[in-house]
């Protein structure tokens, strides 16, 4: 493929190089240090640097300069490097995402729930599902370790385009605010774009709610159709002023598209009649908690609008197997329960505790941090959602980064109630171990924060961190003290 091929569709500037445009293209990216001979390499303004600095030093290297401002190098300048990105590396993996059909998940939480349920429902109505999320990247018998909720343009495009030649018919994707914002998914369009709900989350990245927000309606504006949850105040809004069409679901509002009646929570799964026009159809998800309604209905929604039968849906979802790392029963032979949750944010802290709270025989023992180098002002809101619903809070580390986890579990111990017994440990292990220490008969023991994660960031390193072997580890000694 030559760059001119590559660039059929886009507008450049009259100050391009025009000799550039027969050369022959063997990569796209935005890393400079992946530029080599015929890779085209678009230059961003990020927030510590100006990709349009390395410009000179990809030409050296036999790289193509695309730029949006003037270098001392042959180029080609375009208006907007970090949308034609992702159009680009589309284009140079022959555009696997329009060979098959794409659903987007956004949300602050439970995009990883649901983007995974929808895999399973399409899955076990015989549709070859790719999966792209926070936990891992799969498709057929392969599965890839995430670093990125969703992956940066070149890695996405080139995943697309592996998961198009396992024989995907459809990809399920996570798409979070960050990557939105950043333009990584350009280049593709959705069948179905899912809005979850909005609660406080990145403020350290997107400054406002309102930036934040805004960033995860883009994704609609390459979606064919947006299913929406009328139950958030916030995202209600936006009803009928989507340039796609739009579907509702609730399990509050009669006037939602898609709507849950005659509720049943058990502690292992919830039970649900879905009703949407004419169809009424009795479902079972193994998932507990009115959350779980909330997001079987989203993924039933997406897969009814992607042309599977209510039969289908129904069945699929009962045999959904859930998500590691979320509401995930550790298996402690113990006369007490370890949950293990990857809720992180105030909101999510509260859906979880609230369901648990509701099924619990004994006490709520709730293990929890705050992340460094993240929104601190949802700190304090953390510890006051677990004040609400936990009989004994331990405060310790998430992933603290550059931050003083000391500093950290003061700032959450701003929002705790006073009269809930609170311990804190700096040390995750310490703090895992004192709460299976403590467990009794019918307790139940909450590990929020990692959920799938088997690591920490801590100084400036990753470190292996496994909470499961961390909590067996603790059992088994208990075991053997008697």
């Amino acid at each position: 493929m030559t760059l001119r091929e590559l660039l059929k569709d886009v507008k450049f500037h009259n100050n391009t190089d025009l000799s550039l445009l027969d050369r022959t293209v063997t990569g796209v990216t935005a890393d400079s240090r992946r530029a080599g001979p015929g890779v085209v390499f678009l230059a961003m303004k990020g927030l510590h640097r100006d990709g349009h600095d390395f410009a000179a030093g990809v030409a050296e290297k036999g790289g193509i300069p695309v730029v949006t401002d003037a270098v001392p190098v042959p180029a080609v300048y375009v208006d907007d490097t970090r949308e034609l990105l992702g159009v680009l590396c589309a284009a140079f993996e022959g555009n696997p995402g329009d060979s098959m059909k794409l659903i987007g998940v956004t949300g602050t939480n439970a995009k990883t729930t649901v983007s995974t349920v929808i895999k399973e429902i399409l899955e076990h109505a015989g549709r070859k599902t790719g999966l792209v999320g926070t936990v891992q990247y799969q498709f057929g018998e392969v599965s890839l370790h995430a670093d990125y909720t969703t992956p940066t343009p070149e890695e996405l495009q080139a995943l697309l385009h592996r998961m198009k030649n396992a024989g995907c018919q459809y990809v399920s994707m996570e798409v979070g605010s960050q990557a939105l914002d950043q333009r990584r998914t350009a280049g593709l369009m959705y069948e179905v774009g899912i809005f979850t709900n909005l609660t406080q989350d990145h403020l350290d990245y997107h400054h406002t709610m309102e930036n934040y927000f805004q960033a995860k309606l883009r994704l609609f504006d390459q979606s064919k159709t947006a299913i929406l949850n009328l139950d958030d105040p916030t995202i209600r809004t936006v009803v009928g002023k989507l340039p796609c069409r739009t579907l509702t679901y609730s399990v509050k509002d009669d006037a939602a598209d898609f709507t849950a009646k005659n509720i049943r929570t058990f502690s292992d799964r919830v039970e649900f009649e879905l009703l949407h026009e004419n169809i009424i159809s009795r479902m079972v998800f193994p998932m507990p908690g009115m959350f779980s309604v909330s997001n079987a209905l989203a993924a039933c929604a997406a897969c009814l609008q992607l042309g599977l039968s209510v039969e289908q849906v129904t069945e699929g979802l009962a045999a959904a197997r859930g998500v590691r790392g979320r509401m995930e029963v550790l298996p402690t032979d113990t006369d007490f329960t370890v949950i293990c949750d990857y809720a992180h944010t105030p909101d999510a802290l509260e859906n979880l505790l609230s369901t648990v709270k509701g099924f619990a025989k004994g006490r709520v023992i709730t293990v929890f941090g705050a992340s460094g180098n993240r929104d601190t002002t949802k700190r304090a809101p953390m510890g006051q959602a677990v004040s609400r619903y936990t009989d004994v809070a331990v405060i310790t580390s998430d992933n603290p980064r550059d931050d003083d986890p000391v500093e950290i579990i003061e700032q959450v111990k701003q929002g705790m109630d006073p009269k809930i017994p609170t311990w804190c440990f700096p040390e995750r292990t310490d703090a895992i171990r004192f709460a299976v220490e403590h467990a009794e008969k019918d307790d139940v023991v909450v590990l929020a924060g990692k959920g799938h994660e088997d690591y920490q960031m801590m100084h400036g390193c990753t470190v292996y961190f496994s909470e499961r072997e961390i909590v067996m580890e603790a059992v088994q000694k208990r075991k053997e003290r008697g």
